[in-house]
């Protein structure tokens, strides 16, 4: 291993939270979905930070006060896993992050925070994530947490009528109609059609 480099191989490295975690004897999971079993009994809040993974009703009962997660959008815009792809993709000009509360509908529960930011000239996925949309995330976090510590909690229901859901790049077509909104046939491209877009 060349000196100043991390060991890929071995987690601690890298990921930051679970390294802070373990010597703090803060309960860790390697499970790939958060399920009600993992989460004690006194947890306050559930905290998805640009997660993948869905998070069950039941799982998000454990929580006593709320169960949160971050969305790099301007939610109802981009759901779905590739969202900054998309944004890149579509030559947005702006962007942003939505802390939301988790529901039964992907990316779609009330809106807790949410805050734009331009996309600068010549971004990339990675570098629109890195310089803005994950600073930007836990500024917004924190700033649900703390209304949340001041028993002040803000749902403001998304508007179904302007969401949009794209679906992940990498993967092969995904059929989610409960997802996607059916377009008027006013002959606009509706995000459902997108894949037929993607230059492969």
């Amino acid at each position: 291993m060349k000196k100043g480099r991390t060991d890929d191989s071995d987690p601690m490295a890298w990921d930051r939270l679970r390294g802070w975690s373990f010597p703090r004897s803060i309960p860790w999971t390697e499970a790939t979905e958060l399920r009600a079993h993992h989460i004690s009994e006194k947890v306050d809040v559930i905290v998805a930070a640009h997660s993948h993974a869905f998070i069950g009703r039941q799982t998000r009962a454990r929580a006593r006060v709320a169960t949160i997660g971050y969305h790099p959008s301007l939610l109802p815009l981009h759901r779905g896993r590739d969202a900054i792809r998309w944004t890149i993709r579509d030559g947005d000009r702006a962007t942003g992050g939505s802390v939301y509360h988790l529901t039964e509908r992907t990316d779609g529960g009330p809106i807790a925070a949410q805050e734009h930011v331009l996309v600068p000239p010549g971004s990339t996925a990675s570098s629109l994530w890195r310089e803005h949309l994950a600073p930007l995330g836990v500024r917004l976090l924190l700033r649900v947490l703390d209304d949340l510590a001041n028993d002040l909690r803000i749902e403001v229901p998304q508007d179904e009528s302007l969401a949009t859901w794209e679906p992940a790049m990498d993967s092969p077509p995904l059929y989610k109609p409960e997802l996607i909104a059916l377009p008027a046939n006013d002959g606009v491209v509706s995000t459902a059609d997108k894949w037929a877009l993607i230059d492969r």
